[in-house]
């Protein structure tokens, strides 16, 4: 099993919820992306499952995805959350031939974002399997939040964000500013837990 995250249009982004019906998903959520989201197509497809959401789609009768990568997890954590919750995913990619040591560095940084930002309830930061998908993507990081002023308050405010994460998308800090500036910052909500329990 393999999870996966796909960009859609937002029209009929729902359909892609019967997924989990199909043999081999264990995990299906889809829906339109919120307002202030960009980057995107206007929908995110989250899955976990034994064959690519293009195969997915295929058997729903369904138009393909526009952008899917499949997920090798290098952290998470899982928060328990009743009701529904903003789901939020951010698709990036580190510069070509950047050293190794700088991007263990970015993904300590962001790993440390939870211990600070006490709205981030369940978090996974993972590396794109581009085995499975060649992306122009190289990471994703994705979080759950009881609701929207959480991302867009005090995570995307907070001073941890701003002086410790925040310099590796910076192209003009020499040594730092090692992620490619086209990003997919998009969240929506959704009904029940998106990211997954141990």
């Amino acid at each position: 099993m393999t999870r996966w995250v796909a960009l859609l249009p937002a029209e009929g982004a729902e359909a892609y919820n019967k997924a989990d019906k199909l043999p081999g998903v264990s995990a299906c959520s889809a829906a339109p992306d919120l307002p202030g989201s960009f980057g995107g197509r206007g929908a995110t497809w989250d899955m976990t499952a034994d064959r690519s959401p293009a195969a997915l789609a295929a058997e729903l009768g369904v138009p393909a995805p526009l952008d899917a990568v499949a997920l090798t997890p290098v952290r998470s954590r899982f928060v328990p959350l009743s009701g529904p919750r903003v789901k939020r995913t951010l698709l990036l990619a580190v510069r070509p031939g950047t050293p190794t040591g700088p991007v263990e560095r970015l993904e300590a940084d962001l790993l440390a974002m939870p211990a600070h930002i006490s709205t981030i309830r369940s978090w996974s930061l993972s590396r794109v399997d581009r085995s499975l998908t060649p992306s122009r993507w190289t990471h994703v990081w994705e979080q759950e939040y009881a609701d929207i002023e959480g991302l867009t308050g005090e995570y995307l405010g907070h001073p941890f964000h701003w002086t410790c994460v925040d310099r590796w998308f910076d192209g003009e800090i020499p040594g730092a500013g090692i992620v490619e500036p086209h990003l997919a910052h998009v969240f929506r909500w959704s009904p029940v837990p998106v990211l997954p329990s141990p």
